[in-house]
């Protein structure tokens, strides 16, 4: 089941403008002796909050799928598929001359399946949080190029044990439609 999903977001994100799509996304990283990777597709919210000054707060959803896959010495490492959906809010700066930077929190839901990820690293349910903290900039011509570093943590919130928890630090980049 979660495959089938997966393959269908991976169609939607090769169709680009699926639903109205306002970008698509790549990112990689690595961590607690894990490699991680994904691909998404990104909505804006169209909508802008605490607009005074230089900076604002804006927002957008991010639906992706990903793989993580065990790194460890301990054995048995398995290749997890990620599935996600999540509300990312930023401050960021309001038209800059050049590059515009941002700060982001988000706190999302993810499904995992299997979750094992190493002899060592068990999630204990296939339902995951996926809280992430970021900074990056936006450029190009008209910012439609984004670039950014998240440090995530994925973890059940302690609806099963066992509930390890995964953290990763990941590279984001995004192209803007």
């Amino acid at each position: 089941m979660i495959k089938n999903i997966g393959w269908f977001l991976c169609a939607l994100l090769i169709s680009g403008n699926a639903f109205s799509v306002d970008g698509v996304f790549v990112e990689a990283g690595r961590g607690t002796q894990t490699d991680a990777t994904r691909a998404g597709m990104l909505w804006n919210f169209n909508h802008a909050w605490f607009t005074d000054g230089d900076w604002h707060v804006v927002g957008h959803w991010e639906a992706s799928v990903g793989s993580l896959q065990g790194k460890s010495s301990a054995g048995n490492n398995q290749r997890v598929t990620d599935l996600g959906i999540t509300p990312v809010f930023r401050l960021q700066q309001k038209n800059p001359s050049s590059v515009a930077t941002y700060i982001e929190g988000a706190i999302g839901l993810h499904l995992v399946s299997p979750t094992s990820v190493y002899a060592d690293r068990r999630l204990g349910s296939a339902f995951q949080f996926g809280n992430h903290i970021g900074f990056g900039i936006l450029f190009g011509e008209h910012k439609q190029f984004e670039l950014g570093y998240r440090f995530q943590h994925i973890s059940n919130g302690g609806i099963k044990q066992p509930n390890q928890g995964l953290n990763l630090n990941l590279l984001h980049f995004v192209y803007y439609f």
